[in-house]
């Protein structure tokens, strides 16, 4: 089971279009969903974001931020759609995630267990703590 991590806390799963492997993907016209591992590239889903809902991007471990790269670049590229990271993310990462393009953050049980919401939702207030915004303030 899954837990979704939003601004708002801990929510259960919300419902998405089931995902296939970016490998996979052009051999599957319908597919509204597309999984990303850390070694995938952006520019690879040029083309196909207009018809994508979502995208995850994988966490294998929590020191591995190439993912946080790849979301900031699908959102350079223009993917409007929901932007999911999932694995090892720490709470202490969630306001980078935000920050780089990621709607959500879906990490298993057992880590919610260790890093309960409360945790979760101080990280929340991600903008009041981007440092770009107090340099133009």
């Amino acid at each position: 089971m899954s837990i979704l991590v939003t601004d708002a806390g801990f929510a259960p799963e919300a419902a998405a279009p089931a995902t296939i492997a970016l490998a996979d993907l052009a051999d599957h016209p319908q597919a509204r969903a597309v999984d990303l591992a850390p070694g995938d590239r952006a520019a690879d889903l040029d083309g196909q974001l207009h018809r994508l809902d979502l995208v995850r991007i994988a966490f294998p471990a929590f020191n591995d931020g190439r993912g946080f790269t790849l979301a900031q670049d699908l959102r350079r590229m223009g993917f409007a759609g929901r932007l999911r990271a999932h694995g090892h993310i720490l709470a202490d990462q969630y306001a980078m995630a935000r920050r780089v393009g990621f709607d959500e953050v879906e990490i298993s049980d057992d880590l919610a267990a260790r890093q309960p919401a409360d945790q979760w939702r101080y990280r929340a207030d991600w903008q009041a703590h981007d440092h770009r915004s107090r340099l133009f303030a």
